[in-house]
């Protein structure tokens, strides 16, 4: 049997400042392979490409994806100012209105990072631009310099609501996380469960309280070392199971029919 569709919401970019593209990042594309046991779908990132409606026929669930640019400002009612820092309003346009019809329909999705900015801001809630300049907040922020594996190191613990939706997931309260952010919630959106604090009140995991479906978003980066990581797995395994129930269920009316 075919496994299951994720589409990943990824960004634009230009390549030597005129060549533009939609990238995923490789990361991405192997943990939902590898771990979660679905196929893996870049999605391009253009309103005038692709519709929601479209999305959700094809693809069963959608990873939410991190990435340099920022949801603007004007999406949730504020100025946009230096300190917001890049922007791909195509993402803006297709990754906000596919949370929201997903949270609606009960179809699947994970977000990190920016799509955990994502998920919060596609349900009223708005977004500081700044964590690190925050009273009493750490630098969130990847560190500039270094290998990989310092950028992705584990930097500071998120603990769970105990007995929370996290908790259930990762069978513990408290995790060591790596942390490449700059922004942070402000205000949480509508029906936005705040699960899960990084050491300095920076929530770090959320979802939707109600939602018929999957709706988890971490703030750090779990498709990093996805296969080994003791946080990451369970994350990438629950969605895969949360993707293919979805996708039986789909399947469903077909096979009565049959």
């Amino acid at each position: 049997m075919a496994r299951p569709v994720v589409g990943i919401i990824g960004n634009s970019y230009l390549i030597n400042e005129q060549y533009a593209v939609h990238a995923g990042g490789q990361m991405n594309s192997e943990a939902v392979a590898s771990v979660s046991g679905c196929l893996p779908m870049i999605i391009p990132t253009d309103p005038g490409l692709v519709s929601v409606s479209e999305l959700l026929d094809i693809c069963d669930g959608f990873l939410l994806t991190g990435g340099r640019p920022n949801v603007h400002p004007e999406e949730y009612g504020e100025v946009e100012t230096a300190a917001h820092g890049a922007f791909d309003r195509g993402r803006d346009a297709v990754a906000l209105g596919l949370v929201r019809a997903c949270v609606e329909r009960g179809q699947p999705f994970l977000g990190i990072c920016r799509g955990f900015q994502e998920v919060n801001v596609a349900m009223g809630g708005t977004l500081y631009p700044e964590i690190r300049e925050l009273p009493g907040r750490m630098n969130h922020r990847m560190p500039p310099d270094g290998t990989m594996e310092e950028k992705f190191e584990l930097r500071h613990d998120v603990t769970f609501t105990e007995g929370g939706v996290f908790h259930g997931v990762m069978g513990q309260q408290s995790v060591r996380t790596n942390t490449l952010h700059g922004q942070g919630i402000k205000e949480a959106g509508s029906r936005i469960v705040i699960d899960g604090h990084a050491e300095d009140g920076t929530p770090e995991a959320i979802y939707v309280q109600g939602a018929p479906g999957y709706t988890l978003a971490v703030q750090w980066h779990p498709e990093w070392n996805a296969a080994a990581d003791p946080v990451s797995r369970p994350l990438f395994s629950s969605f895969g199971d949360a993707v293919r129930d979805w996708a039986a269920q789909r399947r469903q009316p077909a096979l009565k029919a049959v």
